[in-house]
């Protein structure tokens, strides 16, 4: 079951147009080109397709919000940054089958009647910011982007923003002030982008895997598309599998593929004996082998206590020391805050000093109520996902490994060799 690598898996297949038009690219934008703005509308909507970038917002939803509002010019949004660690799949279509990703940009543009869309793009792809320009060129010069497409009365343009590093840029708000050429912060939410988004204006984002989707939903109609794997958020998804698995890649399954499955049957089994999993990235909270068989899906990750996100599924075994994976996440999160609201900016610092503390024989049980707290506190307060998400990795690694962190404070040592701990004295666990 391929939708969003359909055509990446074929032999000979290459990233220009020519390649793409040979596997029947872009007959879902010239089939769109009959339809209304509300059948296109209608049929996203239908097709269940929820966003692919974490928040898992209904597609079509957001589609509609922005269509109905009267206000223009109307603005498209791609959110092609990618910061989530361990998470490549959009690094993988935007090299390998850009014109996937322009034609469900411009059938956006035409569902919600907008004339110019946006790429944000990691600053570090340069070989695919190379591949998108190419892209849009060969696209203008067959006339399937710029003034009347197709010889329609439906006019668009696509222009690639760099983006400069900043994690925080997830954040469609924050992203929203980059492309603007103001620092990445986020905004106040309400409004919401789709009614006050770009410089105002009302504003689609989504990011590339979501209209990756979109030329085959159109094609093939939401009936199809809703049958697909898991009957709540159906589809296909691409799940990055990475750190101690035989096979890490990215693998496009059905939604309602189980974690046990994606990792013993696509991922060839964990190398050596399985700690827990990050099934979302560095935003997740940590899973362990008790969840195995939950479904991999929006509401089956979350209701195991965790979220799919992007779909970064973190694999970590038994000789890594959970205590210092939970600092170098903190270390994380505390160097890409962007520092505008003082839960984050004062809470990540501080968390970071005290799991520093912890891995070099410092710490007292106390910090690790002080941590508890400073969960809670970030997820209620903070004004953006980082600051809400920052602690969550530590908040689940205090709850499910509590002898572990115990044992670094009530006996300052550690199991594995590795640990800042043994490193510092030296010594292993005996």
């Amino acid at each position: 079951m391929k939708i969003v690598l359909k055509n990446i898996e074929k032999a000979n297949y290459t990233p220009d147009i020519k390649s793409y038009l040979k596997e029947g690219g872009y007959q879902a934008l010239k089939k769109a080109l009959t339809m209304d703005s509300e059948d296109i509308i209608k049929e996203v909507k239908a097709s269940k397709l929820v966003g692919r970038g974490g928040a898992a917002f209904p597609t079509g939803l957001k589609w509609e919000f922005a269509y109905k509002v009267k206000e223009f010019p109307k603005y498209v949004v791609c959110n092609a940054d990618e910061g989530e660690p361990g998470t490549f799949k959009d690094r993988l279509l935007l090299e390998n089958d850009p014109h996937l990703l322009l034609e469900g940009i411009i059938i956006c543009g035409l569902a919600v009647k907008s004339e110019t869309g946006f790429i944000y793009i990691r600053g570090e792809y340069i070989k695919a910011y190379e591949l998108l320009k190419k892209a849009i060129k060969e696209a203008e010069e067959s006339n399937l982007l710029g003034r009347n497409i197709l010889g329609s009365n439906f006019s668009f343009k696509i222009k690639i923003y760099r983006g400069a590093g900043a994690y925080v840029c997830g954040d469609e708000t924050a992203l929203l002030d980059s492309l603007e050429g103001k620092k990445g912060q986020s905004r106040v939410k309400p409004p919401f982008p789709t009614f006050v988004g770009f410089e105002n204006k009302p504003t689609v984002l989504n990011n590339v895997e979501t209209f990756a989707n979109i030329s085959e939903i159109i094609l093939k109609g939401a009936d199809y598309f809703s049958k697909i794997g898991s009957s709540r958020t159906p589809g296909t998804k691409l799940y990055c599998l990475s750190a101690d698995i035989n096979k890490p890649g990215v693998y496009e399954l059905p939604m309602d593929i189980t974690l046990r499955d994606l990792l013993e049957r696509y991922g060839g089994g964990v190398k050596g004996e399985l700690k827990a999993i990050l099934p979302g990235g560095l935003s997740s909270s940590l899973l362990t082998d008790r969840d195995l068989d939950i479904t991999m899906d929006y509401p089956g990750v979350q209701a195991a206590g965790s979220m799919l996100g992007s779909g970064a599924v973190k694999v970590i075994n038994k000789s890594r020391c959970i205590v210092d994976i939970a600092k170098r996440s903190a270390e994380f999160f505390d160097y890409e805050s962007c520092g505008k609201c003082t839960p984050c900016r004062e809470g990540t610092k501080r968390a970071r000093e005290i799991l520093t503390n912890i891995t070099e024989g410092r710490g007292s049980l106390s910090g690790l109520e002080l941590l508890k707290e400073l969960q809670e506190v970030m997820y209620d307060t903070s004004r953006c996902g980082l600051g809400q998400a920052a602690l969550n990795v530590t908040r689940s690694a205090i709850d499910k490994f509590p002898d572990e962190f115990k044992e670094h404070i009530t006996n300052k040592r550690c199991k594995v060799n590795i640990c800042p701990l043994n490193v510092k004295r030296k010594v292993g666990y005996v």
